[in-house]
């Protein structure tokens, strides 16, 4: 089992972001996690192709991207073209959703599906051998600082034996509601990659933060 961090820029200070990128590359974070809203998939707005493109200058981790976006397909390439090295695209949204990993994977990038917490891991069954990664969202996705969604632990045990049964190659990512205490119980339950926004960018030392968020 992994254990990597990605810190989700969402809760980066905007003003600073170069500095808080540069924090990134000095610490023990292994990606840096994107969050691309529509305000149509989910009820707000975040950021697109011009922020990923400027960080991904001074950015050596590898870029991280969710596309919580309704019609992923046409921006597949221009993310690519922007930087992103992983893209994530959610199964409730993509109505051929094999074309479209078959996609992301032509253009060069790892590619993940992320299943909303309502969404049953079972429904990966058949594309679960043809993905990098799939990302459990523990919290309804639009908003960073919300509640951890307790089932997921026994999401993350479903998924696993789904990826064993399958023989599949394929990291669990979580997103939302990640600090120390929840940390450990998905990394324990089987999870690969945490992603953590408040809680890695609202701590008093950073860099400390994602150090004891990767050794929980």
């Amino acid at each position: 089992m992994s254990r990597l961090i990605s810190p989700s820029i969402l809760s980066a200070d905007f003003n600073n972001l170069g500095k808080d990128i540069r924090m990134i590359n000095e610490s023990e974070a292994d990606w840096i996690h994107f969050d691309v809203m529509d305000g149509v998939f989910v009820p707000n707005i975040s950021f697109g192709l011009p922020v990923i493109q400027h960080v991904k200058k001074v950015a050596t981790k590898p870029l991280d991207v969710h596309l919580m976006i309704v019609n992923p397909d046409p921006f597949i390439k221009p993310f690519r073209e922007s930087g992103a090295d992983i893209l994530t695209v959610h199964y409730e949204v993509c109505k051929h959703l094999h074309r479209t990993v078959g996609a992301i994977h032509e253009e060069g990038m790892r590619a993940g599906v992320c299943l909303n917490p309502h969404t049953p891991v079972h429904l990966l069954e058949d594309i679960i051998n043809d993905v990098d990664m799939v990302l459990l969202m523990s919290v309804n996705p639009g908003f960073g600082g919300q509640k951890f969604i307790q089932n997921t632990l026994q999401k993350i045990v479903r998924l696993k034996r789904l990826i064993e049964e399958k023989g599949a190659n394929v990291l669990i990512e979580i997103d939302g509601g990640v600090n120390l205490e929840t940390g450990k119980l998905l990394f324990d339950a089987g999870a690969d990659v945490l992603v953590a926004g408040s809680f890695i960018f609202g701590a008093t030392d950073p860099m400390l933060t994602i150090h004891q968020l990767k050794n929980v």
